[in-house]
């Protein structure tokens, strides 16, 4: 575990990272002290010095630690997991902890998104806190932190740029089941379908020849996101192949899929794509397995390039899982 530090007053960890911030807080955040402005990097220091002796012991790992159960925890991606016991909405965080945990997720998400993600945890989970789970990987300032936030539906990273060379601080998982299981052709209410009709509308521009080389049948394991590299084939259609219009209607999903995330982990995923070639040495497949209603929308589809996955999986309900690094050269602890 990592070193224990004497825990600091509240007043003492919010002052540490008020200087010079400027956001409105959402939420009332400020009500309890939260300086405006502060960067989800500051409030997970601030959480990690507000912890206890006995709440690092439960949630704080070394850089490098190897659960007996996931593997590397800093790389570890799930649909429905629990990287600690403790529960953000339980006993085990004050009052105050609690808040500093909703507000490194609202600083992760961007504010258009808020209230989707609330209907999506309210009807994954019971609304925010209740089954997601923390883990703090590294030390603060250390140059290696990770905050990890898991649950149902579940895995988010924030890490200041500790992983070089990796987006979101390493793989990621978001998804949804409104449809309590089984969700129906048009997924009413799942706040991530968008994302497939837009994927949906560039395959309605392709000729004969491309939806050819673009839908295929076999669909791959969900949680198969590990990096194919330029050495093996990727299935689908390539996206150098695509018209003009039809590559500037992909770049409107790309668009739609880095959307309910900040702006520097929006710019982080295009960095690490324009390093590996971009968009032309990606391709786009979509699968006829699994197209709940046979109305040919396809529920799942996926962009794959060198070291880049984005895997939407709509059936029987929304699970996306998301990898994305600018070499192929990196392992992935699934």
């Amino acid at each position: 575990m990592l070193p224990l530090h004497g825990s600091l007053s509240r007043r003492q960890v919010l002052a540490g990272v008020a200087g010079g911030l400027g956001l409105a807080a959402s939420r009332g955040l400020a009500a309890v002290g939260i300086p405006t402005g502060s960067t989800p990097e500051s409030l997970v220091a601030a959480l990690h010095a507000s912890l206890t002796p006995a709440q690092r012991e439960a949630i704080c790992f070394p850089w490098d630690y190897a659960h007996p159960k996931f593997g590397l925890l800093r790389t570890r991606v799930g649909a429905n997991w629990n990287a600690t016991e403790p529960e953000v909405a339980g006993t085990f965080y004050n009052a105050d902890q609690q808040e500093l945990v909703r507000a490194i997720f609202d600083r992760l998400i961007e504010p258009e998104w808020h209230a989707r993600f609330e209907r999506q945890m309210e009807d994954d989970c019971g609304g925010f806190g209740h089954g997601h789970s923390v883990a703090l990987i590294g030390e603060p300032g250390s140059g290696k932190f990770q905050f990890l936030m898991t649950g149902r539906h579940m895995t988010l990273r924030c890490d200041g740029d500790s992983a070089d060379h990796v987006a979101f601080g390493g793989p990621i998982f978001y998804g949804h089941d409104a449809g309590g299981g089984d969700e129906q052709k048009d997924h009413p209410g799942n706040v991530f379908w968008p994302q497939a009709l837009a994927a949906n509308r560039v395959f309605e521009m392709l000729d004969g020849r491309q939806r050819g080389e673009a839908l295929l049948a076999r669909l791959p394991a969900e949680n198969a996101i590990g990096f194919r590299g330029r050495k093996e084939p990727i299935p689908g259609i390539p996206i150098s192949e695509l018209s003009p219009d039809q590559r500037e209607e992909l770049e409107k999903v790309l668009a739609i899929l880095l959307e309910p995330y900040r702006t520097t982990d929006r710019e982080e995923v295009r960095g690490c794509l324009a390093r590996q070639g971009g968009l032309d040495d990606c391709r786009l497949a979509f699968y006829s397995t699994g197209d709940i209603g046979g109305d040919q929308v396809w529920d799942n589809w996926r962009l794959e390039g060198p070291s880049f996955v984005w895997h939407f999986r709509g059936a029987p309900h929304v699970h996306v899982w998301v990898n994305v690094a600018d070499s192929p050269d990196l392992p992935l602890n699934s």
